[in-house]
């Protein structure tokens, strides 16, 4: 497994897409719009590659100078459950860290939450429900 940062538009951009659209559109019943990627040109991406196959994707927004939201973080099915997503997180938090980040913020699907807990995420707040699913939002400092 290799860790990447990625661009709008860069190599593995279309299997990004793909991966997102796959994992968390189409099973809501819903689809990307060339408006809605457009908006995300200017977002941090991360994704793992194993044999050139992008295998995880998660995208990040800065909402300050020193704090992010993750966002549209995806793993392909048959790559769950096998440290993916943790490489990918860990690695992304080393590099926000390199980037003067001090705060990550995110919503979870609650099917998530123990996975982000195991990671050191808090919950804040009470259940909601975002894209007709329930979602906790969950915070981690990266200061030490």
């Amino acid at each position: 497994m290799q860790f990447i940062e990625m661009t709008w538009r860069s190599k593995y951009y279309n299997a990004e897409i793909q991966l997102r659209d796959e994992l968390l559109r189409r099973p809501l019943g819903l689809t990307f719009t060339a408006p809605q990627l457009a908006a995300e040109s200017e977002e941090l991406r991360w994704g793992v590659i194993d044999k050139e196959e992008l295998i995880a994707v998660v995208l990040g927004k800065p909402i300050s100078q020193t704090a992010i939201k993750l966002r549209q973080m995806a793993v392909a099915a048959e790559h769950q459950r096998r440290g993916v997503g943790r490489f990918l997180l860990e690695n992304v938090e080393r590099d926000l860290v390199g980037k003067g980040f001090q705060r990550i913020e995110l919503n979870a699907r609650d099917v998530a939450q123990g996975f982000y807990d195991s990671l050191g995420y808090v919950t804040e707040g009470e259940r909601f429900v975002e894209v007709g699913i329930p979602h906790f939002r969950m915070v981690k400092s990266l200061r030490g």
